[in-house]
C-alpha cells in the first residue's frame, strides 16, 4: 500500500472517481452527517464545478478528494490511485479561497514553494515558474511581495503555485470567494484563459451559479442535511466563452435550471 495504488478496474476516461463517499463529524457528543453516499466521475481533461448552499459538504468533499480528509465509507480514486499518493508526487494541485501566500517571499518564490516541498531542483524549473507567472498575467510582479498585490493578483499567484508542479488534476475551493462581484467575473474570464492554455482536469467548488455555468463542462448540484448530489447538469456552451455569454438568453436558461435544482424540496 506504500504506493497508494489499489487493485481496482481503472476508469479509462475519468481522472476522478468518487464512489459512495460518506462522512460524519462529531462535535461535543453531537453527530452531523456532512456527506451521504456521494458518487461522481470527472472526465479527464474536463472542468467540473460543484455548487450548493453553505454547509452542504462541498469543501469537505473537495478535501477528501485531495486526501486531506478521510471518508467514513466509500472510495476516491485519482487515476486509479489514492489521492494521498497522487498529491505526494505533486500531481494534484490545490488552491483555496485564502491564497495563503508567505508574506516574506516574492511572487516567484511563492510560486516555487511546492517544488521546494517536493525537493525538486529550482534551477531546472525556473523557466516553468516564469512561464506560469506570465500565464496568470503577473509578468511585471515576479519580485513583488504579497502585500504589494491586490486580492485578485494574490489569487492568481495561488493558481500559478497550484500549477507549478504540472499537476494532472487541479482542485479549486472557492478561489474567488473573497472578491467582489465585478472582480469575480473578471477572474472567471482569466481562469478560463489560464485553463485553456494549460488544460488540466479541474474540480472547483463555488457558491456562484454564474461562475459555475461560465467555467464548467458539468455542474454538480449539492444539497444539505445530509450533503448529497441532487443533479448533474451538462453545460452546452463551446469554448472560448466570451463575456457576452453572461447576458444571453441561453446562459440564463442554464442558470435558471441550476437555481431550480438548488431550491429546497417543496419550493420548486
Amino acid at each position: 500500500m506504500a504506493s497508494g495504488r489499489l487493485d481496482a478496474q481503472p476508469y479509462e476516461s475519468a481522472d476522478l472517481s468518487i464512489e459512495a463517499v460518506s462522512k460524519t463529524f462529531s462535535t461535543r457528543g453531537a453527530s452531523t452527517q456532512a456527506l451521504a453516499s456521494i458518487s461522481l466521475k470527472v472526465r479527464r481533461g474536463s472542468f467540473s464545478a460543484i455548487i450548493g448552499p453553505s454547509g452542504c459538504g462541498k469543501s469537505t468533499l473537495l478535501r477528501i478528494v485531495a486526501g486531506l480528509e478521510q471518508p467514513d465509507s466509500g472510495t476516491v480514486l485519482v487515476r486509479n490511485e489514492l489521492p494521498q499518493a497522487f498529491r505526494a508526487r505533486g500531481e494534484l494541485g490545490i488552491a483555496f479561497q485564502d491564497p495563503a501566500l508567505l508574506s516574506w517571499r516574492t511572487v516567484r518564490r511563492n510560486v516555487a514553494l511546492p517544488l521546494q516541498v517536493l525537493n525538486r531542483p529550482l534551477n531546472s524549473h525556473r523557466q516553468r515558474i516564469d512561464d506560469l507567472i506570465e500565464l496568470v498575467g503577473l509578468s511585471g510582479y515576479a519580485d513583488a511581495l504579497p502585500g504589494q498585490l491586490s486580492g485578485g493578483m494574490r489569487q492568481r499567484v495561488s493558481i500559478a503555485r497550484a500549477l507549478v508542479t504540472n499537476p494532472s488534476v487541479l482542485l479549486l475551493d472557492e478561489p474567488f470567494g473573497a472578491l467582489d462581484q465585478i472582480l469575480r467575473r473578471s477572474m472567471s474570464q482569466e481562469l478560463q484563459r489560464i485553463w485553456m492554455a494549460s488544460p488540466t482536469t479541474t474540480l472547483m467548488v463555488t457558491h456562484s451559479i454564474d461562475e459555475a455555468a461560465f467555467l464548467a463542462d458539468q455542474v454538480v448540484v449539492m444539497n444539505s442535511e445530509p450533503g448529497r448530489i441532487v443533479d448533474n447538469i451538462a453545460i452546452p456552451f463551446p469554448r472560448p466563452r466570451a463575456p457576452e455569454l453572461l447576458t444571453s438568453p441561453e446562459f440564463h436558461t442554464v442558470c435558471d435550471r441550476l437555481a431550480a435544482a438548488l431550491a429546497p424540496r417543496g419550493t420548486q
